[in-house]
Protein backbone atom coordinates (compact mmCIF):
# COMPACT_ATOMS: atom_id res chain seq x y z
CA UNK A 1 0.00 0.00 0.00
CA UNK A 2 1.49 3.45 -0.90
CA UNK A 3 0.79 6.09 1.28
CA UNK A 4 3.51 9.09 0.31
CA UNK A 5 3.48 12.27 1.57
CA UNK A 6 5.27 15.71 1.78
CA UNK A 7 7.64 15.78 4.41
CA UNK A 8 9.10 19.55 3.86
CA UNK A 9 6.36 21.05 6.62
CA UNK A 10 5.79 17.85 8.90
CA UNK A 11 7.31 17.67 12.44
CA UNK A 12 5.49 13.88 12.92
CA UNK A 13 3.72 11.19 11.27
CA UNK A 14 0.66 9.53 12.72
CA UNK A 15 0.57 6.04 11.08
CA UNK A 16 -2.81 3.53 12.14
CA UNK A 17 -3.81 0.27 10.95
CA UNK A 18 -7.88 -0.49 10.25
CA UNK A 19 -9.88 -3.34 10.06
CA UNK A 20 -13.04 -3.14 8.81
CA UNK A 21 -15.91 -6.44 8.78
CA UNK A 22 -16.98 -5.61 5.72
CA UNK A 23 -16.09 -4.63 1.90
CA UNK A 24 -15.51 -0.90 2.26
CA UNK A 25 -13.94 1.70 -0.01
CA UNK A 26 -11.17 4.91 0.47
CA UNK A 27 -13.80 7.74 0.80
CA UNK A 28 -16.04 5.54 3.14
CA UNK A 29 -13.42 5.46 5.52
CA UNK A 30 -12.46 9.05 4.78
CA UNK A 31 -15.90 10.21 5.85
CA UNK A 32 -15.49 7.81 9.00
CA UNK A 33 -12.46 9.49 10.20
CA UNK A 34 -13.76 13.11 9.89
CA UNK A 35 -17.33 12.41 10.85
CA UNK A 36 -16.83 10.20 13.95
CA UNK A 37 -14.25 12.80 15.36
CA UNK A 38 -16.00 16.37 14.51
CA UNK A 39 -16.64 18.31 17.74
CA UNK A 40 -14.81 15.72 19.84
CA UNK A 41 -11.90 17.39 20.93
CA UNK A 42 -13.60 21.04 20.28
CA UNK A 43 -12.40 23.50 17.12
CA UNK A 44 -8.84 23.50 18.49
CA UNK A 45 -8.42 20.00 17.11
CA UNK A 46 -10.90 19.41 15.00
CA UNK A 47 -10.06 17.37 11.69
CA UNK A 48 -11.28 19.63 9.27
CA UNK A 49 -10.09 23.24 10.96
CA UNK A 50 -6.61 21.57 11.51
CA UNK A 51 -6.31 20.66 7.74
CA UNK A 52 -7.65 24.16 6.98
CA UNK A 53 -4.85 26.37 8.93
CA UNK A 54 -2.46 23.83 7.04
CA UNK A 55 -1.52 22.00 10.87
CA UNK A 56 -2.39 18.38 9.34
CA UNK A 57 -1.43 17.88 6.14
CA UNK A 58 -3.42 15.21 3.95
CA UNK A 59 -4.89 12.16 4.98
CA UNK A 60 -3.69 9.11 3.06
CA UNK A 61 -5.80 5.76 2.89
CA UNK A 62 -4.86 2.66 1.71
CA UNK A 63 -7.63 0.17 1.97
CA UNK A 64 -7.99 -3.39 0.38
CA UNK A 65 -10.50 -5.71 0.69
CA UNK A 66 -10.45 -9.83 1.42
CA UNK A 67 -12.76 -12.18 2.26
CA UNK A 68 -15.76 -10.01 2.68
CA UNK A 69 -13.04 -8.09 5.03
CA UNK A 70 -11.28 -4.75 4.49
CA UNK A 71 -7.94 -3.69 6.30
CA UNK A 72 -5.75 -0.96 5.12
CA UNK A 73 -3.40 1.80 6.47
CA UNK A 74 -3.98 6.15 7.76
CA UNK A 75 -1.03 7.81 7.55
CA UNK A 76 -1.59 11.62 8.73
CA UNK A 77 1.30 14.06 8.53
CA UNK A 78 1.21 16.44 11.69
CA UNK A 79 3.02 19.62 12.28
CA UNK A 80 1.04 20.07 15.80
CA UNK A 81 3.39 19.78 19.55
CA UNK A 82 4.22 15.85 20.70
CA UNK A 83 1.35 16.53 23.10
CA UNK A 84 -1.35 17.47 20.49
CA UNK A 85 -0.12 14.85 18.27
CA UNK A 86 -0.44 12.25 20.81
CA UNK A 87 -3.86 13.44 21.86
CA UNK A 88 -5.21 13.14 18.13
CA UNK A 89 -4.08 9.82 17.46
CA UNK A 90 -5.94 8.66 20.71
CA UNK A 91 -8.78 10.05 18.94
CA UNK A 92 -8.35 8.38 15.88
CA UNK A 93 -8.64 4.92 17.95
CA UNK A 94 -12.46 5.87 18.92
CA UNK A 95 -13.66 5.53 15.10
CA UNK A 96 -15.46 2.49 15.09
CA UNK A 97 -17.80 2.44 12.09
CA UNK A 98 -17.00 2.28 8.22
CA UNK A 99 -20.89 2.64 7.02
CA UNK A 100 -22.92 0.08 8.43
CA UNK A 101 -20.07 -2.29 8.80
CA UNK A 102 -18.10 -2.50 12.40
CA UNK A 103 -14.73 -1.15 12.07
CA UNK A 104 -11.44 -0.80 14.61
CA UNK A 105 -8.42 1.35 14.57
CA UNK A 106 -4.83 0.69 16.29
CA UNK A 107 -2.47 3.10 16.28
CA UNK A 108 0.67 1.36 14.69
CA UNK A 109 3.47 4.70 16.22
CA UNK A 110 4.28 8.20 16.02
CA UNK A 111 7.39 9.57 13.87
CA UNK A 112 9.50 11.73 14.78
CA UNK A 113 10.43 13.12 11.35
CA UNK A 114 13.28 15.33 12.39
CA UNK A 115 14.29 12.12 14.32
CA UNK A 116 14.74 10.19 11.17
CA UNK A 117 16.63 12.56 9.70
CA UNK A 118 18.95 13.02 12.45
CA UNK A 119 19.55 9.42 11.99
CA UNK A 120 20.25 9.78 8.53
CA UNK A 121 22.70 12.84 9.04
CA UNK A 122 24.45 10.62 11.83
CA UNK A 123 24.69 7.62 9.28
CA UNK A 124 26.24 9.84 6.54
CA UNK A 125 28.56 11.17 8.95
CA UNK A 126 30.12 8.37 9.99
CA UNK A 127 30.38 7.01 6.79
CA UNK A 128 32.41 10.14 5.68
CA UNK A 129 34.30 10.12 8.99
CA UNK A 130 35.48 6.82 7.95
CA UNK A 131 36.75 7.97 5.22
CA UNK A 132 38.23 11.22 6.30
CA UNK A 133 41.29 11.64 8.36
CA UNK A 134 41.12 14.99 9.03
CA UNK A 135 39.33 17.31 11.53
CA UNK A 136 35.72 17.43 10.83
CA UNK A 137 34.18 20.98 12.32
CA UNK A 138 31.31 19.64 15.10
CA UNK A 139 27.67 20.65 14.34
CA UNK A 140 25.17 20.00 17.24
CA UNK A 141 26.00 17.86 20.48
CA UNK A 142 23.86 15.30 19.72
CA UNK A 143 25.05 14.51 16.09
CA UNK A 144 28.67 14.94 17.22
CA UNK A 145 28.10 12.42 19.95
CA UNK A 146 26.63 10.03 17.77
CA UNK A 147 29.02 10.35 15.25
CA UNK A 148 31.89 9.80 17.66
CA UNK A 149 30.16 6.61 18.84
CA UNK A 150 29.27 4.95 15.54
CA UNK A 151 33.11 5.57 14.31
CA UNK A 152 34.57 4.14 17.28
CA UNK A 153 37.61 1.79 16.79
CA UNK A 154 39.24 -0.20 19.28
CA UNK A 155 42.48 0.55 20.83
CA UNK A 156 45.72 -1.11 19.12
CA UNK A 157 48.60 -2.81 21.25
CA UNK A 158 52.15 -2.03 20.67
CA UNK A 159 55.33 -3.89 21.00
CA UNK A 160 56.25 -6.67 23.76
CA UNK A 161 55.30 -4.19 26.56
CA UNK A 162 51.48 -4.01 24.73
CA UNK A 163 51.43 -0.38 25.27
CA UNK A 164 47.98 1.46 23.67
CA UNK A 165 48.33 2.33 20.53
CA UNK A 166 45.79 3.93 17.66
CA UNK A 167 45.24 1.64 14.75
CA UNK A 168 47.45 4.06 12.87
CA UNK A 169 50.01 4.30 14.53
CA UNK A 170 51.91 1.93 12.20
CA UNK A 171 51.84 2.81 8.59
CA UNK A 172 52.05 6.68 9.79
CA UNK A 173 55.34 8.86 9.50
CA UNK A 174 54.29 10.97 12.43
CA UNK A 175 54.15 9.11 15.58
CA UNK A 176 52.65 11.36 18.75
CA UNK A 177 53.42 9.93 22.26
CA UNK A 178 50.91 10.64 25.37
CA UNK A 179 51.39 9.39 28.86
CA UNK A 180 48.45 6.90 28.87
CA UNK A 181 45.84 4.98 27.67
CA UNK A 182 43.14 7.56 28.50
CA UNK A 183 45.15 10.00 26.46
CA UNK A 184 45.35 7.43 23.32
CA UNK A 185 41.31 7.08 23.77
CA UNK A 186 40.85 10.77 23.53
CA UNK A 187 42.57 11.66 20.25
CA UNK A 188 40.75 8.76 18.72
CA UNK A 189 37.90 10.49 19.66
CA UNK A 190 39.24 13.12 17.83
CA UNK A 191 39.98 11.49 14.66
CA UNK A 192 43.39 10.80 15.78
CA UNK A 193 44.83 7.60 15.67
CA UNK A 194 48.83 7.39 15.02
CA UNK A 195 49.41 7.28 18.68
CA UNK A 196 51.06 5.61 20.96
CA UNK A 197 51.24 5.47 25.14
CA UNK A 198 54.78 5.33 27.41
CA UNK A 199 52.21 4.69 30.33
CA UNK A 200 54.48 6.52 33.41
CA UNK A 201 57.77 8.45 33.62
CA UNK A 202 59.47 4.76 32.82
CA UNK A 203 59.93 4.89 28.74
CA UNK A 204 59.92 1.58 27.18
CA UNK A 205 62.29 0.11 24.95
CA UNK A 206 60.04 -0.67 22.52
CA UNK A 207 59.01 3.37 22.15
CA UNK A 208 63.00 4.35 22.39
CA UNK A 209 63.23 2.18 19.36
CA UNK A 210 60.67 3.48 17.36
CA UNK A 211 61.90 7.65 17.92
CA UNK A 212 65.23 6.53 16.66
CA UNK A 213 63.76 4.65 12.98
CA UNK A 214 64.43 6.91 9.93
CA UNK A 215 62.08 8.30 8.47
CA UNK A 216 59.92 9.53 11.82
CA UNK A 217 58.75 12.53 12.97
CA UNK A 218 57.99 11.73 16.99
CA UNK A 219 55.82 14.57 18.70
CA UNK A 220 55.13 14.15 22.70
CA UNK A 221 51.45 15.47 23.83
CA UNK A 222 51.79 15.36 27.19
CA UNK A 223 50.09 17.28 30.16
CA UNK A 224 50.29 20.85 31.77
CA UNK A 225 51.42 19.65 34.87
CA UNK A 226 54.55 18.52 36.63
CA UNK A 227 54.11 14.81 35.51
CA UNK A 228 54.22 16.40 31.83
CA UNK A 229 57.70 18.23 32.92
CA UNK A 230 58.76 14.59 34.33
CA UNK A 231 58.12 12.85 31.24
CA UNK A 232 59.39 15.35 29.04
CA UNK A 233 63.11 15.49 31.08
CA UNK A 234 62.66 11.70 30.82
CA UNK A 235 62.17 11.12 27.30
CA UNK A 236 64.22 13.92 25.75
CA UNK A 237 67.21 11.82 27.68
CA UNK A 238 66.40 8.44 26.25
CA UNK A 239 64.79 8.97 22.88
CA UNK A 240 64.93 10.99 19.79
CA UNK A 241 62.02 13.75 20.06
CA UNK A 242 61.41 16.11 17.03
CA UNK A 243 58.54 18.64 18.76
CA UNK A 244 57.10 19.05 21.75
CA UNK A 245 52.84 19.81 22.44
CA UNK A 246 51.63 20.54 25.79
CA UNK A 247 47.67 20.29 27.34
CA UNK A 248 46.68 24.11 28.76
CA UNK A 249 48.63 24.57 31.96
CA UNK A 250 46.56 22.04 34.68
CA UNK A 251 44.88 20.19 32.44
CA UNK A 252 45.63 16.92 31.01
CA UNK A 253 45.31 15.73 27.43
CA UNK A 254 42.60 13.11 28.48
CA UNK A 255 40.24 15.79 28.99
CA UNK A 256 40.66 18.33 26.22
CA UNK A 257 37.94 18.89 23.63
CA UNK A 258 38.59 18.58 20.25
CA UNK A 259 38.74 22.46 20.30
CA UNK A 260 41.56 22.16 22.32
CA UNK A 261 43.33 19.42 21.08
CA UNK A 262 43.21 20.83 17.92
CA UNK A 263 45.25 23.93 19.29
CA UNK A 264 47.54 22.01 21.32
CA UNK A 265 48.80 20.16 18.64
CA UNK A 266 49.42 23.48 15.85
CA UNK A 267 51.32 25.14 18.74
CA UNK A 268 54.06 22.32 18.90
CA UNK A 269 57.37 24.17 19.82
CA UNK A 270 61.02 21.96 18.78
CA UNK A 271 61.85 19.78 21.78
CA UNK A 272 65.07 21.35 22.79
CA UNK A 273 63.07 24.39 23.32
CA UNK A 274 60.16 22.89 25.76
CA UNK A 275 62.77 21.48 27.15
CA UNK A 276 64.57 24.60 27.69
CA UNK A 277 61.30 26.59 29.07
CA UNK A 278 61.17 23.61 32.23
CA UNK A 279 64.22 24.10 33.04
CA UNK A 280 64.16 27.95 33.80
CA UNK A 281 60.77 27.13 35.07
CA UNK A 282 62.17 24.75 37.90
CA UNK A 283 65.32 27.43 37.78
CA UNK A 284 62.92 30.29 38.60
CA UNK A 285 60.54 27.99 41.36
CA UNK A 286 63.89 27.13 43.46
CA UNK A 287 64.60 31.13 43.21
CA UNK A 288 61.72 32.18 44.45
CA UNK A 289 61.81 29.89 47.32
CA UNK A 290 65.55 30.84 48.53
CA UNK A 291 65.13 33.81 51.01
CA UNK A 292 66.90 37.17 50.49
CA UNK A 293 67.66 40.39 52.24
CA UNK A 294 68.74 43.39 50.44
CA UNK A 295 72.55 44.73 51.78
CA UNK A 296 71.90 47.05 54.55
CA UNK A 297 74.00 50.42 53.72
CA UNK A 298 76.22 51.60 56.68
CA UNK A 299 77.92 55.61 57.14
CA UNK A 300 81.31 55.86 58.47
CA UNK A 301 83.20 58.60 59.33
CA UNK A 302 87.21 59.39 59.28
CA UNK A 303 88.60 62.35 60.73
CA UNK A 304 92.19 63.87 58.82
CA UNK A 305 94.94 64.07 60.89
CA UNK A 306 95.74 67.60 62.18
CA UNK A 307 97.87 69.67 59.95
CA UNK A 308 100.58 72.24 60.61
CA UNK A 309 99.38 75.76 61.52
CA UNK A 310 99.62 77.56 58.33
CA UNK A 311 97.74 74.79 56.44
CA UNK A 312 93.84 75.42 56.00
CA UNK A 313 91.97 72.39 57.84
CA UNK A 314 90.71 70.35 55.05
CA UNK A 315 86.69 69.54 56.13
CA UNK A 316 85.88 66.13 57.24
CA UNK A 317 85.50 63.11 54.44
CA UNK A 318 82.86 60.62 55.18
CA UNK A 319 82.91 57.28 53.06
CA UNK A 320 79.79 54.62 52.45
CA UNK A 321 80.81 51.21 52.53
CA UNK A 322 78.84 48.02 52.52
CA UNK A 323 78.66 45.54 55.95
CA UNK A 324 78.02 42.46 55.09
CA UNK A 325 74.67 40.55 54.95
CA UNK A 326 73.80 39.21 58.59
CA UNK A 327 72.61 35.96 58.43
CA UNK A 328 69.16 35.60 58.67
CA UNK A 329 68.16 33.23 61.95
CA UNK A 330 66.84 29.30 60.22
CA UNK A 331 63.76 28.88 60.95
CA UNK A 332 62.57 25.46 61.62
CA UNK A 333 59.31 24.50 60.03
CA UNK A 334 56.84 22.82 62.43
CA UNK A 335 56.93 18.70 61.68
CA UNK A 336 53.66 17.36 59.67
CA UNK A 337 52.41 14.62 61.60
CA UNK A 338 51.71 11.69 58.94
CA UNK A 339 50.67 7.97 60.18
CA UNK A 340 53.88 5.60 59.15
CA UNK A 341 51.37 3.78 56.82
CA UNK A 342 51.19 6.46 54.71
CA UNK A 343 54.69 7.96 54.63
CA UNK A 344 56.56 4.34 53.94
CA UNK A 345 54.47 3.98 50.74
CA UNK A 346 56.07 7.58 49.46
CA UNK A 347 59.29 5.78 48.38
CA UNK A 348 57.47 3.19 46.49
CA UNK A 349 55.70 5.48 44.22
CA UNK A 350 58.33 8.51 44.20
CA UNK A 351 59.07 9.23 40.34
CA UNK A 352 56.63 5.99 38.95
CA UNK A 353 53.74 8.64 38.64
CA UNK A 354 51.02 6.05 40.53
CA UNK A 355 47.85 6.41 43.31
CA UNK A 356 47.19 4.92 46.13
CA UNK A 357 44.39 4.68 47.41
CA UNK A 358 43.50 3.85 51.19
CA UNK A 359 40.91 2.50 53.45
CA UNK A 360 40.05 3.10 56.51
CA UNK A 361 42.00 0.03 57.82
CA UNK A 362 45.13 1.77 56.24
CA UNK A 363 46.03 -0.50 53.25
CA UNK A 364 45.76 0.15 50.24
CA UNK A 365 42.27 -0.21 48.30
CA UNK A 366 42.93 1.35 44.95
CA UNK A 367 46.49 1.39 42.81
CA UNK A 368 46.38 3.61 39.51
CA UNK A 369 48.38 5.50 37.57
CA UNK A 370 47.85 9.88 38.34
CA UNK A 371 46.19 10.50 34.72
CA UNK A 372 43.39 7.76 35.95
CA UNK A 373 43.41 9.16 39.53
CA UNK A 374 40.54 11.47 38.92
CA UNK A 375 37.62 9.37 36.88
CA UNK A 376 38.86 6.15 39.81
CA UNK A 377 37.86 8.69 42.57
CA UNK A 378 34.76 9.22 40.80
CA UNK A 379 34.39 5.94 40.67
CA UNK A 380 34.52 5.47 44.70
CA UNK A 381 31.58 5.98 47.17
CA UNK A 382 34.71 7.14 50.19
CA UNK A 383 38.37 7.34 49.79
CA UNK A 384 39.94 8.50 53.95
CA UNK A 385 43.08 8.80 52.30
CA UNK A 386 45.02 9.45 48.94
CA UNK A 387 48.98 9.40 48.37
CA UNK A 388 50.20 9.85 44.59
CA UNK A 389 52.82 10.77 42.55
CA UNK A 390 51.61 14.00 41.40
CA UNK A 391 50.33 17.67 41.63
CA UNK A 392 47.44 18.03 43.89
CA UNK A 393 45.32 20.38 42.09
CA UNK A 394 41.75 22.00 42.70
CA UNK A 395 40.24 19.70 40.85
CA UNK A 396 41.22 17.03 42.76
CA UNK A 397 40.59 18.80 46.19
CA UNK A 398 37.03 19.16 44.71
CA UNK A 399 36.48 15.63 44.10
CA UNK A 400 38.13 14.31 46.97
CA UNK A 401 35.83 16.63 49.07
CA UNK A 402 32.68 14.53 48.01
CA UNK A 403 34.74 11.68 48.67
CA UNK A 404 35.37 12.29 52.38
CA UNK A 405 39.19 12.11 52.34
CA UNK A 406 40.37 13.46 55.11
CA UNK A 407 44.36 13.49 54.29
CA UNK A 408 45.61 14.19 50.75
CA UNK A 409 49.96 13.83 50.19
CA UNK A 410 51.27 14.72 46.56
CA UNK A 411 54.27 15.33 45.19
CA UNK A 412 53.27 19.22 45.27
CA UNK A 413 50.59 21.34 45.65
CA UNK A 414 49.08 23.92 42.94
CA UNK A 415 47.21 26.94 43.63
CA UNK A 416 44.30 25.89 45.65
CA UNK A 417 41.34 28.10 46.23
CA UNK A 418 39.30 26.62 48.46
CA UNK A 419 39.27 22.91 50.09
CA UNK A 420 37.32 21.19 53.26
CA UNK A 421 38.07 22.35 56.42
CA UNK A 422 38.10 18.48 57.20
CA UNK A 423 40.86 18.06 54.67
CA UNK A 424 44.88 18.02 55.13
CA UNK A 425 46.47 18.33 52.15
CA UNK A 426 50.26 17.66 52.88
CA UNK A 427 53.59 16.83 49.98
CA UNK A 428 56.44 14.85 49.99
CA UNK A 429 58.72 17.81 50.68
CA UNK A 430 56.64 18.76 53.95
CA UNK A 431 57.76 14.96 54.89
CA UNK A 432 61.28 15.22 54.11
CA UNK A 433 60.73 13.18 50.62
Amino acid sequence: MGTDFDQSTAKYVIRARINVDGVVDKPDVVGAVFGQTEGLLGEDLDLRELQRTGRIGRIQIAIRSEGGNSTGEIVIPVSLNKTATAILAATLETVDRVGPCTAKVTIEKLEDIRGAKRRKVVSRAISILKGWEEDISPGSDEITTAVTKGSKVQVSKFGPDKLPAGPGLAGSREIILVEGRADVINLMKCGITNTVAVEGTHVPKSVVELTRKRGKRIIAFLDGDRGGDLILRELMQVAIIHYIARAPEGKEVEDLTRREVTKALQAQIPAEQALALVRDRRASSEQKKRPTRPPQKVTLTRREPPKRSDDFRKPEKTEERRAPPRRRPVVKRAPVTVDEAYVSKIADIKESFKALLFGEDKKVIIECGVAELAKTLEAQEEVPTIVFDGVITQRLVDIAGKKKTKLMIGAAVADIEKKPSTLKIVTFDDLGH
